[in-house]
């Protein structure tokens, strides 16, 4: 209790105005009433209280410089504890940081390690993770890169296998780019037997019905594009304009002429094979222009961009 403390005190004779606590516990400590108290933020307190009452009793002017210059080195020290207290703290933090740091590096090794381990071992796309990480175990580097858990390491060979498939599509995306004789109305009995020989064929895939699947799907992709195109080219084409529905209607000369023109460009030549469908995106685009009429002239259209914005 505070009134045993002190007693304690008043019978330390020591004890005296100029006295500071951090000399005095160390006479004290060993007190069953200094231990009672097991705060010792309240020790320190109470000591405080206590010397105090010896000020009181003194109130000379030389007491009160004495006082004043004790109190100051008490904050003085109380400062440097604190600042020692923040040093040790941040000390602590840069500890943490550093070693946070350095797991996080080890497991950048870790990963490169077994990306490595993948780039050596697994060539195929179409390879298994729970048929290909027996082969994996067997390598040294698979318990070298033991820091990472097994649904990492799973996550690392999927997107591995995902690149490796992109990069097997791409060369046989170009390997059909690259066949001189291929249309959009090849059928892949006709271009399998132009391309079977050459590596790229067999190395995208060992399943002749994803290559064919994979054909099918760059066929459409193919399509897609050439039509994109032949709008471009018809864009491009100053003679057609938007009177061009009336003069056909009178006669097919101006078709004619438009076709003379066309055949020359590649992107005409490539629906050579569809040729219905150009025909009706040909004519769409005529109709379009003549819906729309009279284009009006570029400064015409500058008042009406302004006030949109």
């Amino acid at each position: 209790s505070k009134s045993e403390f002190m007693s304690l005190l008043k019978e330390t004779s020591d004890i005296e105005r100029h006295s500071r606590w951090s000399d005095i516990k160390r006479k004290i400590d060993s007190d069953p009433r200094y231990k009672a108290v097991e705060s010792s933020s309240r020790r320190e307190d109470w000591f405080k209280d206590y010397v105090k009452t010896l000020d009181e009793e003194s109130d000379n002017d030389e007491d009160r410089k004495t006082r004043e210059t004790r109190e100051k080195q008490e904050r003085v020290e109380a400062s440097i504890r604190k600042r020692e207290e923040e040093v040790r703290s941040s000390l602590s933090t840069s500890l943490r940081e550093r070693e946070k740091e350095r797991e996080l590096h080890k497991k950048d090794e870790a990963i490169q390690l077994f990306n490595a381990l993948l780039v050596d071992l697994v060539r195929n796309s179409e390879a298994l993770w729970r048929d290909t990480r027996k082969q994996l175990r067997k390598d040294h580097r698979w318990e070298l890169a033991s820091l990472l858990e097994r649904e990492e390491k799973e996550t690392l060979f999927e997107e591995h296998i995902k690149a490796l498939a992109k990069k097997s599509k791409d060369m046989f995306h170009k390997l059909l780019d690259e066949t001189p004789d291929l249309t959009l109305s090849s059928s892949w009995k006709e271009v399998k037997k132009m391309i079977k020989e050459d590596p790229r064929y067999t190395k995208f895939s060992s399943s002749d019905r994803r290559r064919e699947a994979e054909f099918d799907e760059y066929l459409r992709e193919r399509y897609v594009t050439a039509k994109s195109e032949f709008r471009e080219l018809l864009k491009e084409t100053k003679l057609i304009t938007y009177n061009s529905r009336g003069k056909l209607q009178e006669s097919d000369a101006h078709m004619n002429d438009i076709i003379k023109i066309l055949e020359n460009d590649k992107r005409y030549l490539t629906l050579e094979p569809v040729a219905d469908e150009r025909r009706k995106i040909l004519i769409s685009y005529i109709d379009d222009l003549d819906k729309k009429g009279v284009p009006p002239p570029p400064t015409a259209t500058e008042p009406s961009r302004r006030n949109i914005k």
